[in-house]
């Protein structure tokens, strides 16, 4: 007898020395097939899914701590069906058990977890847990996260064998984890300066402001893996930005509009000269303002085009699906070098700007010159000698005819010479011509449009119409673009100003959903008064076709109450 209890005791021996050579081996394989992964996302999935098969676990998770240090701001689960993890609600955040190791970073057995003083029990549709086992993974001395176990198979306890495999294998995931992170940094960083080298050949080969704004916001929003991007610029005179440019979601609806610096995310950025970020832009109280507020973004960061808050010109913002993690410093540094490359962007353009009127208005004054030394110069010769061969006509019709001939010279030179006054347009006491305050107003509306308003003007408009009723059109037409900017929702808008032969006239027209009668019409009435003091009417009109056309309407005299 004493013989087979030997015998049984050395059985027992050799089958443990055998569950810890395969449990070893296992170890083995859960390192390497950790290790050989180069994505950090695939990294954390192989960490937490190798974690549980080493010590049987039915259910794991591995969630990795925020930059604030108290949260999580990703949380992996193994053992729980998507249909599962949806009826949950949403992922834990770090309270209760689960924030127990986060405060306090040391490996945690559990034979029943709701005994913990920390413990505080599940949410609705959560299956039940017993047994737990968490251990911290540590990257270069930093708590990156925490690895969660529960539920052994088979109804047993974690034991002090499986902390042990647990902890070993959360080294070698920190070990893997920096490897990937490295990996990933090196790669997001080549990404940048292909995508910085791409940007100074757009620059440098003439592109169009808007064009080298999309390539920045397009390889930002590639790079950083954003959900949405827009760019906002300031609004003249007022504290509001206005999205010129968005790629994403609700870009149809975040096109335009007017955000305000004060409560928002890009307005603190803009007001800073600094980059800010949020873990969740949907939900955070800081940035409460503004006109819409998606339930679909996540992590975000505004990054100022500029380099101090002085020269800022606009605001870079990117932001990303809930889920998806918050955005790290690294990146920050990234985005500021890639803001200021924008920035150069919107300088470069300006300047380009400037130079093509300066070129425009010195080609206008050369073609000014040559309409008046040549063209009005032949033609006055010619009427002199049509009028003076009048007289040697006797036929009394074809007399009549020369007059008329002559008549219709003097008529040619007086709409050559008001021509050559328009194309000299110059900013002296009364200030720039009506034809250059209207382009420059249609202009500036594509920003907060999100496209170019169309804008045809005919007739004798910096010569025929007085000073007086020039400014009325010119803030008319303000308001009926930021009208349409902010109620109109349209894709086409038009514009057209005439000046006829006693009163000048400006339609602007849209394809959008019409004026309501029951609308607000403050700013309605204040353009029919404007117009009444001018001694002229103001038109709400709705075509067939939908949309509105507004006739603004002024006759060119200045004894109207101007």
């Amino acid at each position: 007898m004493r013989l087979d209890e030997l015998l049984e005791e050395l059985q027992a021996r050799i089958n443990a020395a055998r569950g810890t050579r395969d449990r070893v081996h296992s170890l083995l394989e859960a390192v390497v097939s950790v290790g050989r992964e180069l994505d950090l996302a695939q990294v954390l999935r192989r960490i937490v899914e190798a974690a549980a098969l080493l010590v049987d676990a039915e259910y794991g998770a591995l969630g990795v701590i925020g930059p604030d240090g108290r949260r999580l701001s990703q949380f992996l689960t193994t053992g729980l069906t998507q249909e599962e993890i949806a009826k949950i609600g949403p992922l834990p955040a770090g309270h209760g058990l689960l924030g127990e190791i986060i405060r306090n970073p040391e490996p945690l057995r559990l034979s029943e977890l709701d005994t913990h003083p920390s413990s505080y029990g599940f949410p609705a549709n959560h299956p039940p847990m017993r047994t737990f086992l968490g251990v911290p993974i540590r990257v270069r001395d930093e708590v990156f996260g925490n690895l969660y176990l529960t539920d052994k198979r088979g109804g047993q306890d974690f034991d002090a064998e499986d902390e042990s495999v647990i902890s070993t294998l959360s080294v070698a995931a920190g070990v893997a984890i920096d490897n990937a992170r490295l990996y990933e940094g090196s790669q997001r960083q080549q990404r940048w300066l292909e995508a910085n080298a791409e940007i100074t050949n757009s620059l440098l080969s003439g592109s169009p402001r808007l064009q080298v704004l999309e390539l920045i916001a397009r390889r930002a929003q590639e790079i950083t893996g954003a959900c949405l991007t827009e760019v906002s610029v300031p609004v003249s005179g007022t504290d509001d930005l206005v999205v010129e440019l968005v790629m994403g979601v609700d870009e149809d609806v975040r096109r335009g509009l007017v955000v305000p610096i004060e409560g928002t995310l890009p307005g603190t950025a803009y007001r800073s000269g600094a980059p800010v970020s949020s873990t969740g832009l949907a939900d955070d109280a800081q940035y409460h303002a503004g006109a819409v507020r998606s339930d679909d973004l996540g992590p975000a960061v505004a990054v100022p085009l500029g380099t101090s808050a002085q020269d800022t010109r606009g605001v870079l913002l990117l932001a990303r699906a809930p889920e998806e993690p918050p955005f790290i410093a690294a990146e920050l540094d990234h985005l500021r070098a890639f803001a200021g490359q924008a920035a150069l962007a919107l300088e470069l353009a300006e300047h380009r700007h400037d130079a093509e009127q300066l070129a425009l208005l010195e080609d206008r004054d050369r073609i000014a010159r040559d309409l008046h030394d040549l063209a009005i110069q032949r033609l006055f010769a010619t009427g002199m000698t049509l009028q003076s061969a009048a007289r040697l006509v006797e036929h009394q019709g074809a007399a009549e005819r020369v007059e008329r001939a002559v008549s219709d010279l003097d008529e040619t030179i007086k709409i050559i010479r008001s021509t050559i006054f328009g194309l000299r347009t110059r900013d002296e006491a009364t200030g720039p011509s009506l034809r250059a305050q209207v382009a420059r107003a249609v202009g500036d509306a594509a920003s907060s449009l999100g496209f170019p308003p169309r804008l045809s003007m005919e007739g004798l408009l910096d010569t025929n119409v007085p000073l007086p009723v020039a400014d009325h059109v010119v803030a008319v037409l303000s308001e009926l673009l930021s009208n349409a900017a902010r109620h109109a929702h349209a894709t086409r808008v038009e514009v057209n100003l005439q000046a006829a032969a006693d009163e000048v006239v400006l339609v602007v027209s849209d394809n959008g959903r019409g004026i309501p009668e029951e609308g607000r019409r403050s700013g309605l009435a204040n353009l029919g008064e404007r117009a009444r003091r001018a001694g002229g009417t103001f038109e709400i009109l709705s075509p067939p076709e939908g949309g509105s056309r507004l006739v603004w309407r002024a006759p060119l005299t200045e004894g109207a109450d101007c």
